[in-house]
């Protein structure tokens, strides 16, 4: 009898350590706090607060040590029972300088970043919210640590520690995001996503090619979206928001909405939003070369060049975009959790602005048009995941995904033979991946291992008509159809023997191939060849370490290598010949190299102050340009009725960028702060014709430096966010070639000129529910273009926006 009473009594407790319920919430405020992080690891256990605070404690029952940590509040580390003690509320106090924050984009899971070696730079939602920017590119801007070129105002190419386009790596819920033709020149592919739909992003500096493989060499743009929450109680937990902004530079117009219903077991997440953007306005004070005198028409059948009325108007530069996020999770019980998204992106035509500010020597205009046609994005993706206690894994997590990939290029010259032919490039993608990550942690030792597989079929279809007659004009595809193949295989491994002292290794073996077909193209280049065929493999490896002296001092250091494997785009090159000039496939292209040192020391000062500085070093060899070439031992081919010189992509040249970036927090009384970021890097590389220049993805020193104040219900920004100048002597041989988006020099040499902004922000909750953001960005109405850049930047700026939740 005693029996029974004791084993009911147990399942009795059992069930309400099941049932127990803990509610975290900000110190100062009283309210809930979402996304605070639970970690245990005996048992493995992890959970996150939904947006009530709320998170379930069934999972860490007897855990000795549970950390709670959220961005911006003080971590504290507690046992099961002093959670489930008491009332089942948890204050955390708000900590702006802290080291142990949570990141995914080292490893693929949770972990602190004072384990990292790697610097990690984090924003968060609530730093997306006071900023407010336009697009996705616009808020990996905000953070200060990188540098954002713009071709057009439907763009937004990232520059990271020298390297840019297809160096660097995207990364959506953990799933790749470059395809097989991303390009070396400047890419606008991540303005498909939705800064409103985005829970965090996370950069990661440096190579990152053994979790992420080819392209991860300056960096990791690691993006994770809004997702279903579950309730923790018999009532379904309704959640959502709505945003709208106008912003006056451009007459933007933009409305976002989501909502969350979850059960205890299923929930549904709905994210919509749809923005306009007008034409853009410049400052009106700066450089006289950046204004717009001019852009073209044509009427009554003749392409006619028309005074701009207001040459502070970038004409034409408006465009529209929409997103639709559609996610399903299920999680039958503790072990297992299913996860369903569905990504839409699709932007309207939109003009290519650097092109069509192009002058000839006559002073005409270059191009009547250049469009970039609609942008589609679509991403499928189901993740699966598992815990348990075996000798495989703690945690599984399986991800299978399919993306889409859209976009054109339309093109018509003003004068000369092809003033009459409107081309059309169109390339279609489809990616398939899968993705299989481990993670197993036992004392001191914690491994991290995984499976990849990518594939993509690359589709390319060029068109063109007669504008007078709308007859057909034969005009060949930008790339042969293609299939891009990648396997891979890899591990990291962190011995942690004290809380002071961790170290990293790891690897990843990388084969990949590529298959392509010429056949479309045989009657506009007679070659001798139809398909072309080619496969090798790399082998990439990090080895790192952290030491805390204590919990004021982290110090780190880091040595890794990247890769980047060649891709369609590098085998498309064939189409790009110059006058007396051929370019052939080059099957036996290896994948260009990264080698990569860095040092990072950071030091907390009683909670108030915070300094860290970050130094780095890398090479690039093996770099993919073009050289002379042999076909069937010889150095010229006969082709279109002339004897041309032979050349192909070769594995000929090499590069080097080094450099720094600091940084400055400071807490300051009665809610007032201070914070400052400077980056500074310099590099060299080897071009086409072996002349060795300044890198031209090497952003000139720029920052951010913000003056914040923070109450309860009121956030106030005073910042400034400069560049240094690019005078001609240190401007890329290539770049030079650009007149028309630099300055003059006093000796008529384009550059770019140092610039500043002056901006503030504001937001106010009115109520727990509703809340107004303003702000002016460019106070003193600047006129400047960011470096490279096509685009002249925004002048004074006025953003309005109300945020509503329910």
């Amino acid at each position: 009898m005693k029996k029974c009473i004791f084993l009911w009594f147990w399942l009795g407790l059992v069930a309400i350590a099941q049932s127990q319920t803990i509610t975290i919430i900000d110190q100062s405020t009283g309210e809930g706090l979402e996304s605070v992080t639970l970690r245990s690891e005996r048992p493995k256990a992890f959970a996150v607060s939904n947006s009530r605070g709320e998170v379930a404690l069934s999972a860490f029952a007897g855990a000795e040590r549970v950390v709670v940590q959220r961005l911006g509040f003080r971590s504290q580390t507690l046992s099961y029972e002093e959670l489930a003690a008491g009332d089942l509320r948890l204050a955390l106090v708000p900590a702006p300088t802290q080291f142990d924050e949570v990141v995914v984009s080292a490893t693929r899971w949770t972990q602190t970043a004072q384990t990292v070696p790697s610097r990690i730079a984090t924003i968060s939602r609530e730093q997306v919210a006071l900023f407010n920017p336009q697009t996705a590119a616009d808020m990996l801007g905000s953070s200060g640590e990188v540098f954002v070129q713009k071709s057009q105002q439907g763009g937004g190419s990232p520059m990271i520690r020298g390297f840019s386009a297809n160096r660097l790596l995207y990364a959506v819920d953990g799933v790749r995001m470059n395809s097989a033709i991303f390009r070396s020149g400047n890419l606008q592919q991540v303005i498909s996503l939705d800064p409103f739909a985005i829970e965090s992003t996370e950069v990661f500096f440096g190579p990152g090619a053994v979790i992420y493989g080819s392209d991860a060499i300056g960096g990791v743009m690691s993006f994770q979206t809004l997702r279903p929450q579950l309730s923790l109680s018999d009532e379904p937990l309704i959640r959502g928001g709505a945003v709208s902004r106008y912003a006056s530079a451009n007459n933007e117009l933009s409305g976002h909405f989501d909502v969350n219903i979850g059960w205890q077991k299923w929930a549904l997440l709905t994210s919509i939003s749809h923005n306009r953007f007008g034409d853009l306005r410049m400052g009106r004070h700066g450089p006289e070369e950046y204004l717009k005198p001019f852009f073209v028409q044509r009427i009554d059948s003749v392409d006619r060049v028309v005074a701009n009325p207001n040459p502070l108007v970038q004409t034409p530069t408006g465009y529209s975009q929409t997103n639709v996020m559609q996610k399903l999770r299920f999680r039958p019980n503790g072990s297992w959790d299913f996860e369903y998204g569905f990504h839409y992106s699709e932007t309207s035509e939109y003009s290519r602005y650097d092109r069509l500010i192009e002058l000839l020597p006559n002073g005409l205009p270059r191009s009547a048009v250049w469009n970039y046609g609609p942008q589609i994005w679509m991403m499928n993706l189901l993740s699966v995941s598992h815990t348990a206690n075996n000798r495989l894994y703690d945690r599984a997590t399986l991800r299978l995904a399919q993306q889409y990939f859209e976009e054109s290029r339309i093109d018509r010259n003003f004068s000369g033979g092809q003033r009459f032919r409107l081309r059309t490039q169109l390339e279609r993608v489809n990616a398939y991946s899968l993705n299989l990550d481990f993670e197993r942690s036992r004392a001191q030792h914690h491994l991290y291992y995984g499976l990849e597989y990518v594939q993509n079929e690359v589709r390319s279809e060029g068109s063109a008509i007669d504008i007078r007659n709308n007859t057909p004009i034969p005009t060949p595809d930008r790339y042969p159809n293609s299939n891009w193949s990648s396997y891979a295989a890899y591990l990291n491994y962190q011995w942690q023997p004290s809380e002071r002292f961790l170290v990293q290794a790891g690897a990843r073996y990388n084969a990949f191939d590529v298959q392509s077909n010429f056949e479309r193209h045989l009657s506009f280049f007679p070659f001798d060849f139809s398909r072309s065929s080619l496969q090798n493999a790399a082998l990439t490896g990090s080895l790192g370490l952290v030491y805390m002296p204590d919990e004021t001092w982290k110090l780190s250091a880091n040595l890794g290598t990247g890769f980047r494997a060649p891709n369609v785009d590098d085998i498309g090159k064939i189409f790009d010949i110059a006058a007396g000039e051929v370019v052939v496939p080059n099957p036996d292209l290896s994948p260009e190299y990264a080698y990569n040192a860095e040092l990072n020391i950071a030091k907390i000062w009683g909670e108030v102050l915070k300094l860290d500085l970050t130094g780095f070093y890398t090479y690039l060899d093996g770099a993919m340009v073009r050289r002379p070439f042999g076909v069937g031992g010889q150095d010229s081919i006969n082709f279109g009725g002339e004897r041309r010189r032979v050349l192909a992509i070769q594995n000929a040249a090499y590069g080097s960028v080094y450099g720094f970036s600091a940084g400055l927090e400071l807490r300051l009384p009665s809610g007032f702060g201070l914070s400052s970021r400077y980056n500074y890097q310099r590099g060299e590389e080897e071009m086409d014709s072996g002349e060795l220049s300044r890198s031209r993805h090497a952003a000139p020193a720029f920052g951010m430096t913000t003056l914040s104040y923070h109450t309860d219900k009121l956030r106030l920004q005073l910042y400034a966010v400069y560049s240094a100048e690019v005078s001609f002597a240190n401007l890329n041989v290539e770049e030079r070639q650009k007149p028309a988006i630099y300055a003059r020099d006093a000796e008529g040499n384009p550059f770019s000129p140092a610039w500043y902004t002056l901006n503030f922000k504001a937001m106010y909750a009115l109520s727990p529910q509703l809340s107004v953001s303003a702000g002016i960005e460019n106070l003193s109405d600047q006129r400047y273009r960011p470096y490279s850049s096509g685009l002249v930047a925004p002048g004074r700026n006025f953003i309005l926006s109300l945020r509503a939740g329910f």
